[in-house]
């Protein structure tokens, strides 16, 4: 019996062996990517699936859960904190898209000119605010925006203005994180606008001043029609990143005063992660979701970004 084991071990090893030799060449670009994929589906499918799935539970912690239905979205609509986060981060949005987003323009527009010098140095320095932690840019505006000390209450008594509440006034906390989001995104938006300029043909404006078109005129008739694909880019991009504003609001305020700086992906924090309500967490994170989906095609049927037939 012993010996028919080994004859059928050393059997199945050949065949092994000569399976692999035969598919060694197959398998191996599989054996080498399948680290990322393993890694993907515990650390992002698997917990994208499982907050789904716990949107549908009442209970708090990961024990002891009972399912609750839609009840944890019912809910949503008649919490006040909820709306407040809401709007305060649409605020946040709407501030990023309609300032920064035209401010990052202008300013690639200037360094696209053939008259301004020393471009990678200025490329270099905008950029720089994008790779600095949120936690350094928190401490930063800190000393920025103290009422007492801070650089901007000096810069005002120059002026003659009085000191601000920057980060205690409600109706001036969600400003003072636009401007933060100004200083901090201002670079990396830039450039995108940047590469889309670079991506236009030349020639195009060359042909527009031999028929008389104006620096304004190219500008608004040809420019902005040939960025169209970019725009899109830069304010979904814009759009993604704003709604989950999380760290600057977290340690600068903790969402106050009164939550007037509450957002979100910050609310969803002090649900799932100190209050460990975390089926009402998941909920609000599947409705920012949805949010993000919706106004993301929105803005791809508002620049066209699905195409029509004509188009192709």
């Amino acid at each position: 019996m012993a010996v028919t084991d080994a004859v059928l071990t050393t059997n199945v090893t050949k065949a092994t062996k000569a399976w692999w030799q035969r598919y060694q060449r197959r398998m191996a670009p599989y054996i080498f990517i399948a680290p990322f994929f393993i890694i993907f589906l515990i650390f992002g499918v698997y917990p994208i699936v499982y907050s789904f799935i716990l949107s549908f539970f009442k209970g708090f912690g990961f024990d002891n859960k009972t399912f609750f239905g839609l009840g944890n979205y019912m809910l949503l609509f008649q919490d006040p904190r909820y709306y407040s986060a809401v709007l305060n981060t649409s605020e946040y949005v709407l501030g990023n898209v309609l300032i920064l987003a035209p401010l990052a323009l202008l300013l690639a527009v200037a360094l696209n000119s053939a008259f301004v010098r020393w471009k990678g140095l200025y490329k270099t320095a905008l950029f720089f605010p994008i790779i600095t932690s949120s936690v350094i840019i928190s401490v930063i505006f800190a000393r920025v925006f103290d009422m007492k000390y801070g650089l901007l209450n000096a810069l005002l008594s120059w002026f003659h203005i009085g000191a601000v509440g920057w980060l205690s006034n409600k109706p001036i906390v969600m400003p003072s994180f636009i401007l933060i989001g100004i200083w901090t995104n201002l670079g990396i938006t830039m450039l995108f606008w940047l590469a889309g300029l670079n991506g236009i043909d030349q020639q195009i404006y060359e042909a527009a001043s031999i028929d008389g078109a104006g620096r304004w005129q190219s500008f608004f008739q040809m420019t902005l029609p040939l960025l169209r694909p970019v725009t899109l880019f830069v304010v979904i991009q814009m759009i993604i990143s704003s709604y989950n504003l999380f760290a600057e609001p977290l340690l600068l305020t903790n969402g106050g005063p009164s939550d007037a700086s509450l957002t979100i992906t910050l609310y969803l924090y002090n649900q799932g992660f100190e209050s460990l309500n975390v089926g009402y967490a998941s909920a609000i994170a599947y409705t920012m979701t949805a949010l993000l989906l919706i106004l993301s095609i929105l803005n791809i049927k508002f620049f066209g970004g699905f195409g029509t037939a004509a188009d192709s």
